[in-house]
């Protein structure tokens, strides 16, 4: 009987180890290339978060749930407004602890308070025109499933995660002293003492070193870090693990992906600026921001190019980095952009319209003499005898524009240009109006 049981036990032992013993250890398949890429630029769009993070972390004063009002013509990130008052906040609640945002009442002047989850998709704007039932007052940011009491003047916002930056803006509207004062009627206090995750530990990396294979280094911690509510969110998750065990099986597993991203960064830095959206006139832009849907692809290169993003109904961005002939713009050469009388850009707009010049490729304010980066609504632009507006762009003043008119390029270097149209009009979100081409001056 002894034997016998003996006999079992090694017959099981047998069954249930060898087949482990004879395959030795299991071996990681490589991803094809499209999944690699597909991998990398759906976590990337959450890198960029991660990296602005960090990045607001360090300035002076940073604290979670404390409001930073912007001087006015200052923004750390790429794309600036400088049309508008700003202030920003990173929120941070837990499941004890909401934070109360309060909102001043603002007539007659565009605002809005965007507040966005870490993947960059926006939770909600307070405005009048989303929220006409209380465009102003108290409003509890609160953790999903949070289900504390509140008192009855104030209004629950449940956000995506226990994080969530505020990029609010109040219009200048030739009163910046007013657009201040507004400002700084913008409060937020938490109930309490929320405990705060730090963001993930990554590598910084700048807009043309994009980050490489590192970025799949403990995925785990960083798509834990926040909730992706993207519906194909839990499909592209399983992607990136898959593309990640890859690369930690070895040293050789990490260079071919590393290999691989040095083709799929240039190609993704490209498409953002001349396939992402539609394309005319030589404007990139009109396509759907803010909430993308199953269109990582498209929230990544949102985050790249503009993080902070707002959604369609709010604003629609246009960005310009090649001229009418389709080479790129450099600031050594002077470029012409003419409205004509009867597409001028206020009549795109219910609210304003703006055009920058920024730096490429950090997409950043660039310097000059006259510290003038934009033009808009209220820039004292002067007109064509024929009501047609006329915008020059160049490293000197150019002949035939007003001087008024001329945005100062930087001599040598490539620039993009991004034109703003808030709260736009039919013929704007229809597709039926773009900015006026950027023709070289010859």
């Amino acid at each position: 009987m002894l034997l016998n049981r003996r006999y079992a036990m090694a017959l099981m032992a047998a069954l249930f180890t060898a087949p482990a013993l004879a395959q030795g250890p299991a071996s990681v398949p490589k991803p094809n290339d499209a999944a690699i890429a597909d991998a990398y630029i759906y976590l990337l769009g959450r890198a960029l978060v991660i990296r602005q993070e960090h990045m607001d972390r360090k300035a002076p004063g940073f604290a979670y749930n404390s409001i930073h009002y912007n001087p006015l013509g200052s923004a750390d990130f790429v794309n600036p407004n400088f049309d508008v008052a700003y202030l920003e906040a990173w929120f941070a609640v837990d499941d004890r602890t909401p934070v109360i945002l309060e909102v001043p009442e603002v007539k007659d002047r565009y605002y809005t308070a965007q507040i966005l989850d870490e993947w960059g998709e926006v939770v909600v704007n307070i405005n009048e025109r989303t929220f006409p039932s209380k465009p102003s007052g108290k409003f509890a940011l609160v953790k999903p499933g949070w289900n504390g009491a509140l008192p009855s003047d104030v209004s629950r916002i449940e956000l995506h995660s226990s994080k969530a930056k505020m990029l609010a803006r109040v219009e200048l509207k030739g009163d910046p002293d007013g657009a201040v004062k507004l400002q700084r009627q913008f409060k937020a206090t938490p109930l309490g003492t929320p405990v705060v995750a730090l963001p993930p530990a990554m590598p910084m990396f700048g807009n043309k070193d994009l980050i490489g294979a590192e970025i799949f280094d403990d995925v785990e911690q960083t798509l834990a870090s926040a909730l992706d509510v993207a519906p194909n969110a839990a499909e592209m998750q399983q992607q990136v693990r898959s593309v990640a065990a890859y690369v930690a099986s070895g040293d050789e597993a990490r260079a071919t992906v590393d290999a691989q991203l040095r083709k799929v960064i240039p190609e993704f830095q490209d498409y953002a600026f001349t396939k992402s959206a539609p394309y005319r006139n030589h404007w990139i832009g009109g396509g759907t921001t803010g909430n993308y849907g199953k269109d990582y692809r498209l929230r990544t290169v949102l985050n790249f190019a503009g993080i902070w993003a707002n959604t369609t109904d709010e604003v629609i961005y246009f960005v310009a980095t090649r001229d009418a002939d389709e080479k790129p713009l450099t600031g050594s050469s002077s470029y012409v952009m003419h409205f004509p009388a009867d597409r001028l850009p206020q009549a795109a707009v219910n609210a304003y319209w703006s055009v920058i010049l920024v730096g490429v490729p950090d997409y950043r304010v660039v310097p000059n003499p006259l510290n003038r980066f934009n033009f808009n609504t209220y820039s004292n632009l002067t007109p064509e005898a024929d009501g047609s507006l006329k915008i020059g762009i160049g490293p000197k003043p150019i002949a035939g524009v007003p001087e008024s008119n001329w945005l100062p390029s930087p001599d040598g270097k490539p620039f993009s240009l991004t034109f703003r149209t808030y709260v736009p009009k039919e013929v704007v979100t229809s597709g039926q109006w773009q900015p006026a081409a950027v023709t070289m001056v010859k």
